[in-house]
């Protein structure tokens, strides 16, 4: 099985239960999660080897965070231990028209102060066949913008093969400096992943009359940006996620994908996601699929429309880890849809 190093913050997800908002909540459910950690789960749920690179606090917190990895098998022995805190945030879970909201209290975590020297990437990228960020890391603060080009140095280094999601984030940092920050981070960058406002906020190409909120998707826009982006950056494939938020339970799922090499476009199946259960992670356990097909050995078309099938079951699971197996996603992928009671 392939090494994938994944590197970014993992926080304490604390969320009202039963679609409650924050102001009648007596209690939060707990769960641990972050963009390149639920990658990380992923890709170890289907039997790679999966390793999660961050620092935490030398505090229970801390080792409760590490330990939730380790749960599902992602290998942690590279997490720097120190600093403040770990990262907190806050999920308002919506439902029907109302909207989900996030609050962040991440200021100050351990990985947003770490150090270069607090780890050794030539150790961590030895051996190693992909690495996967997202635009969170470096949008947390400047020294962990600092340290995710010096891990994509190093991954250049040893021949890895890179992936980012832009995950735009707009209460971490403005498009003005979304665009400054990943614009230079985009030079090492092989497999970009995203969304129309990704595309928009971070690297500013937006798709042609695609409006998500009503439901029109214009492919032909997508195909078009994903040319200009591989002109402008060189990457192999320009990947999007597509949604379509009929509702904050009833979304339409699907996907596209763009192959330099090839110049194909491709759209994926799209899948009727109602009623969802939890959308948080949904992204990133897109990602993490995709990047399975890929070191798979699956051609482009194969491992995006695992990708989809993948995060289209995240929705049904609570949390922001992906807990479903290989076989769950293959069944699906292979349009079993039905939901029937396996036996």
């Amino acid at each position: 099985m392939a090494k994938i190093v994944t590197m970014g913050e993992i926080m304490l997800r604390l969320s009202t239960p039963n679609n409650e908002k924050i102001i009648q909540a007596y209690e939060f459910d707990i769960n641990y999660g972050g963009g390149e950690a639920n990658v990380a789960v992923s890709l170890a749920n289907y039997g790679h080897n999966a390793e999660f690179v961050t620092k935490v606090p030398d505090n229970p917190i801390g080792a409760a965070a590490v330990a939730a990895l380790r749960k599902y098998g992602v290998e942690t022995k590279h997490i720097a231990k120190g600093g403040e805190r770990l990262g907190i945030y806050f999920l308002e879970t919506g439902s029907a028209m109302r909207a989900s909201s996030v609050i962040y209290d991440r200021a100050h975590s351990a990985i947003s102060e770490a150090d270069i020297s607090d780890f050794d990437f030539d150790e961590i990228f030895k051996d190693a066949d992909w690495f996967h960020f997202t635009g969170i890391t470096p949008a947390v603060s400047d020294k962990a913008a600092e340290l995710t080009e010096e891990a994509l140095k190093a991954a250049k280094k040893h021949g890895v093969k890179i992936s980012c999601d832009l995950n735009f984030r707009k209460k971490l940092w403005s498009s003005e400096k979304a665009k400054k920050v990943m614009t230079n981070l985009m030079q090492y960058v092989d497999v970009c992943i995203g969304n129309e406002e990704d595309a928009e906020k971070v690297l500013g190409f937006k798709p042609g009359n695609t409006d998500v909120t009503s439901g029109e998707l214009e492919l032909a826009g997508y195909k078009s940006i994903f040319e200009q982006m591989v002109e402008k950056f060189n990457f192999e494939y320009v990947i999007s996620s597509l949604r379509v938020s009929h509702s904050a339970s009833d979304n339409g799922w699907s996907a596209c994908i763009y192959s330099r090499d090839t110049k194909e476009f491709y759209h994926s199946r799209e899948y009727r996601i109602t009623p969802i259960v939890d959308r948080v992670g949904g992204g990133d356990s897109f990602a993490g699929g995709v990047i399975c097909g890929f070191v798979d050995g699956k051609d482009f078309k194969q491992a995006l429309e695992y990708g989809v099938a993948a995060s289209a079951l995240k929705h049904t699971i609570p949390g922001d880890f992906n807990l479903v197996t290989r076989s769950d996603v293959d069944a699906l992928a292979g349009g079993d849809d039905s939901g029937r009671v396996q036996r």
